[in-house]
């Protein structure tokens, strides 16, 4: 018997490739303010929820300009880039098996929710999910609200529910939702960071299946 009936996908960084895109803009936007850009390590070091305080590690100062201003100028330029991303290695495999074997599947994001439908969309995923929750706006605040939300709708016992993420606010966010966390090691986060969570992290998505 299957470990878990429902799977919560995390979408930016776990099932798409977009930590290329995401070190890119935000160095742009850096060296426009003469600051040096990040690598792609330095980024998976200090990257995380809230933003805004990630944007502080960075070097963007907010008295100087409001968060509210470069998390605008970070997401027009996002958007207008999104569909150059690909997904993770083995993401649209991985999801249609889930979907094979039975699991009922949805997406939990810090996402926008018109540009999430409309990425799905693209990527023709829509089809899989039951459930597809994002944010009422772009600063990409927080999800947990949302995912207390989803769960009741999932009408599902919470142990048979899993959230797969790839930072260790995704495993925050299964904590404070009551639900277990798996994390994959292919997005916006180290390796390193996601083990300290205590809970099985994979580097390819493949391996979720025995997991589950």
């Amino acid at each position: 018997m299957p470990k878990y009936t429902h799977i919560i996908w995390d979408w930016n960084g776990t099932l798409k490739d977009d930590l290329q895109l995401c070190v890119d803009i935000i160095s742009e936007i850096l060296q426009k303010r003469q600051k040096a850009p990040l690598s792609v390590a330095r980024y998976r070091e200090i990257f995380g929820f809230p933003v805004r305080d990630y944007y502080a590690k960075a070097g963007l100062d907010f008295s100087v300009e409001p968060y509210e201003n470069l998390a605008t100028e970070f997401i027009v330029e996002y958007n207008a880039r999104s569909e150059e991303c690909p997904l993770q290695p083995h993401a649209t495999e991985i999801i249609q098996k889930c979907a094979a074997l039975g699991y009922k599947q949805s997406v939990l994001s810090a996402r926008e929710q018109e540009p999430l439908d409309e990425i799905l969309r693209f990527y023709s995923l829509n089809k899989y999910f039951e459930h597809v929750v994002g944010l009422s706006d772009h600063y990409a605040n927080g999800k947990v609200e949302n995912g207390k939300k989803l769960v009741k709708e999932l009408n599902a016992p919470a142990e048979k529910i899993v959230l797969i993420g790839d930072t260790i606010y995704d495993y925050e966010v299964a904590q404070a939702i009551g639900v277990d966390c798996i994390l994959y090691t292919g997005g916006h986060q180290s390796k390193a960071r996601l083990q300290a969570c205590g809970v099985p992290v994979i580097d390819d998505l493949n391996d979720l299946i025995p997991l589950i």
